[in-house]
């Protein structure tokens, strides 16, 4: 085998390790999926030393494979619900689980003994951790040895002009073949009609080079060959927009990416190292020091948006899908600040969750809070709120109560903080690791009046049906709107900041409510509210949260566009999170700023009395208009849509903006045949951004199709504040939000101030 590969960190890390050899050799591993499904299969870790295959013994030649990189975590022990449902047949030291990236399901594995586990446990573990450490250099001789493995079809540690055929299809390029054995001659040194050793280095040198960064760099450098301090702040400076820090910056960047010591000693900077900074955080479109924690986190809870999930127990659609405490750890460790809770009776005075009058399994409500409790603050240490639907009879609400008093302990937020009721919510920072109830509460902060063991109030807007969630819905549920429902004294006490109340009106609202109601609207309502009167309800979110959820119609768990109710400044747009796609990936891109805690600042006119409305932006006093120009200039290891290896992408790209409705907008680049390797498109694309801080701008790649509709191969979504100017690399993600491996487009962004109305 070639001996640049054999020395790569991965191949060197295994070997001789004793997990890793466990795993190499392979063992009978029991794959559980319910407390009625455990099936044998065969598990080893294959050659590579990061992709794991499987297979039952009677499925013939058929098997599975998937990459250690796409493992988050292993969980050992009982720490999932399937593993805990047989933990009375299976010992807590034969199990453990492999928790995956994105949306996919966790993988529920028994040993057959203990010390089998923990080998497996261990090496998963070190897999990963490598995986992690690895730098931009081992990512790509990975990326390489992968393909080398992929191509070498004989095994034989060289590759033949045929091999290197099919090679260029499965990395979906097809080349011209005299131009391939042209490209093939230059890096076959031996001139053996095989690439060996550093003869396929060369080879993928070669195949990647990018003229589009080398026309760049030439641009500035004086001799081609190197970019002095002088002539990288003057590229920092005219194309980076960086302005004073240039100088500082440039010397900061050397130091950083350049490989060569002599250009280090010498100041300068040579195009290998120019790549590397291009394609480094610092050089993508996503500005690094947005993704920090940067904003002002001691402003009231009114004044944030704040990542928000719906019928959060669930793992699919919402008539017949799976309620699971897998899917509360999914949404917290995305970032989500408020997660829902459907409760019901259920059997032995024990609440259950599921969605009501439909087939979704049911979980225990002790479950989903033991959960809750483990898993709050890992992603973020800002405050969660639980949305609670409350159906449950007075009994069983004492029940919860208890539960949810016992289980979080200080976690829960009982009373005001400092025992005080002012004028306007508590901050984020004020709240740190704390739980905050919404659901009914009956009287007010401020009274102290005694409340009786039961009290009676109207039922949350949440249970208005604003349509049937299932054929055998019945009609006194459809009525539940018109009852009165009693709600037990324990429960209500647990309210404090998050007190649902109904919505009569915003005059109302301004004349009566308290800083501490809050009011839900179905995605219809508050839609017609922000076209009718935006500016009101802007204002109406300065001082208050305000709730907004999707339509019962939406069975599948579809979302809508979040985008419209941000444009008012509603705080908390749930969305079905389980659920990918374009409304995913724009809560995904504005939350993914400010360390992705789940609390991003409103912009200033929507927290003071600026009469702001997102209609008519051009009447505000504040107005000004950006044109934002993108020049997309190539692609680069696009993904391919079809695994065959023949099946070759027609890649084009659209930019899509999100934001108030004149904002909203979409062009596109034409599509470039046969190459998904490196495209280039060198097209520009331009627009008129009324709102620069409610935009969003995501970058979508698609697979032309003339005959049906594109295929989705990659997307990229940038709040266009965090946007940086100049030339950026922009990482594409998959249709789950996971990163796609050296997927990346180049392009060329330039904003400036609208001098004339367009």
């Amino acid at each position: 085998m070639c001996q640049v590969f054999m020395d790569s960190p991965q191949s060197l890390f295994a070997k001789g390790d004793k997990d890793l050899q466990v795993m190499k050799a392979g063992a009978m591993l029991k794959k559980v999926k319910s407390k009625s499904w455990k099936k044998q299969r065969h598990f080893r870790l294959q050659e590579d030393g990061r992709t794991i295959w499987y297979k039952s013994r009677w499925a013939g030649t058929g098997h599975s494979t998937f990459s250690v990189a796409d493992v988050e975590v292993v969980r050992e022990g009982h720490q999932s619900e399937v593993l805990l449902s047989v933990a009375e047949e299976f010992p807590a030291d034969l199990c453990f689980t492999l928790v995956f990236r994105g949306r996919r399901g966790n993988l529920d594995l028994v040993a057959e003994s203990p010390s089998e586990a923990q080998a497996w446990i261990r090496g998963v573990r070190k897999l990963i951790q490598n995986a992690e450490s690895m730098d931009d250099k081992e990512r790509v001789d990975q990326w390489i040895w992968d393909w080398f493995q992929k191509a070498d079809k004989n095994k034989d540690g060289r590759m033949n002009f045929k091999e290197v055929r099919t090679l260029l299809k499965m990395m979906n390029m097809d080349m011209n073949e005299e131009y391939a054995l042209h490209l093939f001659t230059l890096a076959d040194k031996s001139k053996s009609g095989c690439l060996e050793n550093e003869e396929f280095v060369q080879f993928y040198k070669i195949l990647t080079e990018r003229k589009d960064m080398r026309r760049v760099f030439q641009d500035y450098s004086r001799d081609g060959q190197t970019l002095t301090l002088a002539e990288l702040k003057d590229f920092l400076m005219q194309e980076q927009q960086e302005g004073e820090r240039s100088r500082e910056h440039a010397q900061e960047l050397i130091d950083r990416y350049e490989p060569s010591e002599t250009a280090k000693k010498q100041r300068a900077m040579s195009i290998d190292g120019f790549q590397m900074y291009l394609v480094s955080p610092e050089g993508a479109i996503l500005d690094p020091q947005r993704l920090t924690l940067n904003q002002d986190m001691s402003r009231p809870l009114s004044h944030y948006f704040i990542c928000s999930s719906h019928n959060t127990y669930l793992m699919e659609d919402q008539l017949r899908g799976q309620s699971s405490q897998e899917a509360y750890i999914q949404a917290l460790k995305r970032g989500c600040r408020c997660v829902e809770v459907d409760c019901w009776d259920g059997p032995n005075g024990e609440p259950v969750v599921y969605h009501g009058h439909t087939f979704t399994s049911k979980i225990l409500f002790r479950d989903v809070i033991t959960t809750l409790g483990e898993y709050a603050f890992k992603a973020s240490e800002f405050p969660v709120i639980l949305s609670l639907e409350n159906h449950c009879s007075v009994e069983q609400q004492r029940v919860m109560a208890q539960l949810l008093d016992t289980i979080l302990g200080d976690m829960l937020l009982r009373e005001p903080l400092d025992g005080l009721v002012l004028q306007e919510l508590p901050s984020p920072h004020d709240l740190k690791g704390k739980i905050l109830l919404k659901a009914k509460k009956i009287g007010g902060l401020e009274e102290s009046e005694t409340l009786t063991d039961e009290a009676t109030d109207e039922v949350s807007d949440e249970a208005e049906p604003e349509s049937p969630s299932a054929e055998n819905l019945s009609a006194e549920a459809l009525c539940l709107h018109d009852k009165k429902s009693k709600f037990s004294r324990e429960l209500s006490d647990l309210v404090v900041y998050c007190k649902s109340v109904h919505f009569h009106s915003f005059e109302y609202s301004r004349l009566h409510s308290k800083c501490y109601e809050m009011s839900s609207f179905s995605e219809s309502k508050a839609r017609k509210l922000a076209k009718d009167t935006g500016t009101e309800f802007v204002h109406h979110n300065s001082r208050q949260l305000s709730r907004v959820y999707p339509s019962g119609m939406r069975t599948d768990s579809s979302n809508y566009n979040p985008q419209d109710l941000w444009n008012v400044g509603c705080q908390i747009v749930a969305l079905n999170v389980q659920t990918a796609g374009l409304e995913m990936d724009l809560n995904d891109g504005l939350f993914s700023q400010n360390g992705c805690c789940g609390y991003v600042l409103k912009p200033d006119f929507m927290m003071n009395d600026d009469s702001f409305d997102p209609e008519r932006p051009q009447d505000w006093d504040g107005y000004t208009s950006l044109q934002l120009s993108i020049q997309v200039i190539s692609g680069q290891q696009l993904p391919k849509v079809n695994q065959k290896e023949g099946s070759i992408v027609d890649p084009l790209v659209r930019v899509e903006i999100y934001g108030v409705s004149q904002d909203q907008a979409k062009q596109e680049t034409s599509y470039i045949d046969n190459n998904g390797f490196n495209p280039l498109w060198n097209e520009t694309l331009n627009f008129i951004i009324h709102v620069p801080e409610l935009a969003l701008v995501r970058f979508v790649v698609e697979d032309y199709d003339k005959a049906s509709r594109n295929d989705f191969m990659g997307q990229f979504t940038v709040p266009f504040t965090c946007i940086q100017p100049g030339y950026r690399h922009i990482h594409l993600l998959s249709k789950d939000g996971t990163a796609i491996p050296l997927s990346t487009l180049f392009v060329n962004v330039k904003i400036s101030e609208v001098t004339t109305e367009v």
